[in-house]
């Protein structure tokens, strides 16, 4: 059935829509406005890269090391919540790094973590310097899913200390506030877009999440529900009032990031406000010597497993396929093991397993075209 059958369906069925309404002039409201079938074809796939999110048990490491007589703050291991969080991981970050009226500092890294460390290390009236070995579009962060998901594994249940969870949640708020900020900008680098999650069986009385509906691992921590009053709810759509193939569908919104123009964004900000980047390769922990400033936050993400012997980060591997961005299109569905979301940059479409430990401990960084070829033929079955 086509959008247009489906709107008569819905304007007769519910009589949304009255003559009285019509005379006037108005403009009927058309709830599949931007939720057009997405042209999936192996021929529009323009790239496939691979991310590995910097998994640690115990959480995001944020603390303090003497180095050679440096400060060293660590902002690295945000698990698949690195873009989310960033925000009010770096404020917590930049506290301890600016500790003692210090006002001159080196930020390692370029990525989601470092660029915002930076701003927020600038905006605190430090003077700052990003050092990196790359830049965007080369980082991993690069290469994320732009989904607001502050709890995608950030931790397992059983490592975390008790405290873990206020903080998790005040990290989670303070850049949910401060992506506020951001929308309405020109190249919509934050928006709210919708989600669908599409199901062969109803739905009952599962509880929802911007991620797919499937078996979780207990072991991963699970903290979404803090953030109840600040998130949209959802809601479920009858049989015959969507364009989707399966019968059960339920409809929330989340904040997307574009993260070509975000990034762009954020760069620039830095830049203008009077930061550098200068290009720099670090091999051991004491290559932080080599810097003027006394206190350094480290945002190496998982690159910190190599650069700081740290193997409590684990690798969890992340393949997207990017199809050519659709005019009008801007709205995620998660159907199965598959997830898909429509942004201004391009059209992610990634494979996400039937529960959270799929991609863990993988650390292939290499694209693997053909599963990407079958992830976007698999998407094309998700509407009528």
């Amino acid at each position: 059935m086509d959008r247009r059958a489906f709107l008569g369906t819905m304007a007769s069925g519910a009589g949304a829509l009255s003559l009285a309404t019509m005379a006037r002039g108005a403009v009927p409201f058309d709830p599949f406005a931007g939720v057009e079938p997405i042209r999936a074809t192996p021929d529009r796939i323009f790239r496939t890269t691979v991310c590995l999110r910097p998994f640690r048990a115990a959480g995001p490491r944020i603390e303090v090391e003497e180095v050679r007589r440096k400060r060293v703050v660590h902002n690295y291991g945000h698990g698949g919540s690195g873009w989310s969080l960033s925000w009010g991981s770096a404020e917590v970050a930049v506290g301890m790094a600016l500790a003692d009226g210090v006002r001159n500092v080196a930020v390692i890294g370029a990525g989601a973590l470092g660029i915002t460390a930076a701003l927020t290390a600038q905006r605190a009236g430090a003077n700052v310097t990003i050092y990196a070995k790359e830049q965007f579009p080369h980082v991993r962060s690069a290469r994320a899913t732009g989904t607001w998901s502050p709890d995608s594994r950030v931790a397992m249940e059983k490592a975390v200390d008790p405290g873990f969870a206020d903080r998790w949640e005040a990290m989670a708020r303070s850049s949910f506030a401060t992506y506020q900020s951001y929308l309405g900008l020109p190249g919509d680098p934050v928006e709210w877009t919708d989600r669908y999650m599409l199901s062969d069986t109803p739905f009952g009385q599962r509880p929802m999440t911007t991620m797919p509906e499937t078996e979780r691992a207990d072991d991963f921590l699970h903290l979404e529900s803090r953030l109840r009053d600040i998130m949209p709810r959802s809601v479920e759509l009858a049989p015959g009032m969507h364009p989707f193939r399966p019968t059960f569908v339920r409809r929330n919104s989340s904040l997307t990031f574009n993260v070509a123009d975000l990034a762009h964004q954020l760069t620039n900000d830095f830049l203008i406000a009077g930061g550098r980047i200068v290009p720099m390769e670090f091999h051991a922990p004491g290559d932080v010597s080599r810097l003027k400033q006394k206190a350094i936050i480290n945002c190496t993400g998982y690159g910190a497993r190599a650069l700081w012997r740290d193997e409590s980060i684990v690798p969890v591997r992340g393949q997207i396929a990017w199809l050519i961005p659709q005019a009008g299109a801007t709205y995620g569905v998660y159907y199965g093991s598959l997830s898909m979301l429509a942004r201004r940059d391009g059209i992610v479409v990634q494979e996400v397993g039937q529960d959270e430990w799929y991609g863990y401990g993988d650390a292939n960084e290499q694209p693997d075209h053909e599963a990407a070829a079958q992830s976007v033929r698999q998407l094309a079955q998700f509407w009528a």
